[in-house]
């Protein structure tokens, strides 16, 4: 049925109470772009746009989308990049987007997307990221407002639960994106005996959505091993070949950093947290050290192990979390890439790495490894195996005809990540979804 201007204006009085209460947060979004108008020729303002869901399949143009995340532009990890591009993107695309997440830092910079805050705790052991702890009945009312026509949920937690359960409840279609592998997580949190209960509701959360979006083939076989074969679509992530580039490459810069022009740069971009193999990367930095190899080694990140590792490699150039030009001028003023991490469900920073022409010695049978062709963009070593690790970047360090030769084949290799392709596809998925018959389970 059709809304009509009464129960239009009542929704959207709902709404800008539900903001004024403090539930919603509006990060300079407040109306939507020029070609969204209501029948009376003005911008709407979010929740008051003339049309319904169940009034019949939207236009493109004219589709609400809730995404749910535990991590939307307060921590810069891999996740939080990804889902900022995509909610930039589907605006740019004529989407409305209502963010739902916890509460995110002072510093957070402004992104697309309204934003609906939730109650949330510091995550125990990680006090940068933000735990959602419900669903309130204000927070449920707004996105009822928003009346949305898909939910998509990137985190499987407490907060995407609830959210699955509403949307179940109000026949709204969910997906959801896979850009964590948590099961790997538990090892390195002394908790493995929990792997088969974590795997069980992994299982039921997503076999539930219309859609999982996983970001390689290992994860795609691993989804399918859990009995999701149904419901799973490739969707990978992108990288931007000039915003990496080996162009930045600056030997003032290394010289500022302490680097000789004669020096073999090893280098980890990423969180300072256990799971990152960060005892792995210093494992080998103090081995090649030993040899008297002509090595320095860069740490480029922040997190709650960094002063274990100044302590462990007090040698090592720490530059702290690095973003824009600075981090592409780090990239490039390395000579290898070494990510030994054994829990990447894509690994963003692999890519970035080949980008920017680094060779790259990463850890095989993780999502790493999906980018590195062995002997052509890198090389792989059993996971948390010191030595192979040691003995594939002592191999790059000497050899600067490999590094050189494996630099241009992995920049080649990033450039078929394309956000553009890579945006467009979420968006073809989306569409599968929304312009089926209504009768389609």
């Amino acid at each position: 049925m059709a809304s009509t201007p009464q129960r239009e204006e009542s929704r959207g009085a709902r709404y800008e109470s539900a903001r004024a209460a403090g539930v919603v947060a509006d990060p300079g979004i407040p109306t939507r772009p020029s070609n969204f108008q209501s029948r009376s020729g003005e911008p709407a303002r979010i929740g008051t746009l003339q049309y319904s869901r169940r009034g019949g399949r939207p236009a493109r143009h004219k589709r609400r989308l809730v995404l749910v995340t535990g991590n939307y532009d307060t921590v810069a990890d891999g996740v939080s990049r990804t889902l900022t591009r995509l909610v930039e993107y589907l605006e740019r695309h004529g989407y409305e987007v209502l963010v739902v997440g916890p509460k995110r830092s002072p510093d957070s910079r402004q992104s697309g997307g309204a934003y609906l805050i939730v109650p949330s705790i510091p995550v125990p052991g990680r006090s940068e990221y933000q735990f959602a702890l419900r669903l309130p009945m204000k927070a449920r009312a707004a996105i009822e407002t928003f009346d949305p026509h898909l939910v998509h949920i990137a985190t499987p937690d407490l907060l995407g639960f609830r959210t699955l359960a509403w949307a179940g409840a109000h026949d709204v279609p969910v997906v959801s994106s896979y850009h964590t592998h948590f099961p790997s997580y538990l090892g390195f949190y002394h908790a493995g005996v929990l792997k088969p209960a974590l795997e069980r509701y992994l299982t039921w959360f997503y076999v539930r959505c219309r859609h999982v979006y996983v970001p390689t083939r290992l994860l795609e076989d691993y989804a399918r091993g859990l009995g999701l074969d149904r419901n799973i679509r490739r969707w990978g992530r992108g990288v931007d070949c000039l915003e990496f580039s080996p162009a930045w490459r600056s030997e003032v810069w290394r010289r500022r950093r302490g680097f000789r022009a004669d020096n073999v740069v090893v280098t980890f971009v990423g969180r300072l947290v256990r799971e990152k193999g960060l005892d792995v990367f210093a494992g080998v930095v103090e081995r090649l050290l030993a040899t008297g190899a002509p090595i320095r080694s860069m740490i480029v990140g922040d997190g709650p192990l960094r002063s274990m590792l100044q302590e462990r490699l007090p040698e090592t150039t720490f530059t702290g979390h690095l973003e824009g030009e600075d981090l592409a001028r780090a990239y490039a003023g390395s000579d290898v890439f070494l990510f030994p991490s054994e829990t990447e469900a894509f690994g963003n920073v692999i890519v970035e790495a080949m980008a920017s022409a680094l060779p790259v010695v990463a850890t095989a049978r993780s999502g790493s490894s999906c980018h590195v062709r062995a002997e052509r963009t890198g090389l792989l070593a059993p996971p948390g195996d010191v030595e192979t690790f040691s003995r594939q970047t002592l191999r790059l360090a000497l050899d600067a005809s490999l590094r050189d030769c494996m630099g241009r084949q992995g920049r080649g290799y990033a450039k078929t990540y394309d956000w553009t392709r890579t945006l467009d596809r979420m968006l073809s998925y989306y569409d599968e979804l929304l312009d089926a018959p209504e009768t389609q389970p």
